[in-house]
């Protein structure tokens, strides 16, 4: 793991967002790589809709789903570390991190494993997409999450 900073939770916003205390501000941080279903109704969940031909509905069903499996990996209060890839910040002003977990797994990786997160490959920051890739693969085969 590169350098790290380590930050304490307090709040899931979704699958793939959570809320933390970095450097003494509360600070969004999007999970780098991976990509779960909205779990509100958004324009996100409208074109995901489309694109997949579910209905928004069916979206934010399983957006909600993925968001309780991420609270079952991580709960507010808890410590994690981010690690940073290339890009530190997003166009939203949101943290980009691989998050570990005070266990050393890396959320974004058990969150892909699990079967409830898509690969999101967004150059530079691709530091891990191999790994992501094989997760994602064997979370597929195996019918796991989302994937049953």
């Amino acid at each position: 793991m590169c350098a790290s900073d380590r930050v304490s939770v307090t709040k899931i916003t979704d699958g793939d967002t959570l809320k933390v205390i970095y450097r003494g501000d509360k600070e969004g941080v999007r999970l780098i790589g991976i990509d779960t279903p909205e779990s509100r109704k958004n324009a996100k969940a409208k074109k995901d809709a489309e694109r997949s031909g579910n209905d928004v509905k069916t979206i934010t069903a399983l957006g909600k789903e993925a968001t309780k499996y991420t609270k079952s990996l991580v709960r507010v209060g808890d410590e994690v570390e981010l690690e940073f890839d290339v890009q530190k910040r997003d166009k939203y002003g949101r943290l980009l991190a691989y998050v570990y977990l005070k266990d050393g797994r890396m959320l974004n990786e058990e969150i892909i494993k699990g079967g409830y997160a898509s690969l999101m490959t967004i150059p530079p920051n691709v530091r891990y997409v191999n790994n992501f890739m094989k997760a994602y693969k064997d979370a597929r085969e195996h019918k796991r999450g989302l994937w049953k």
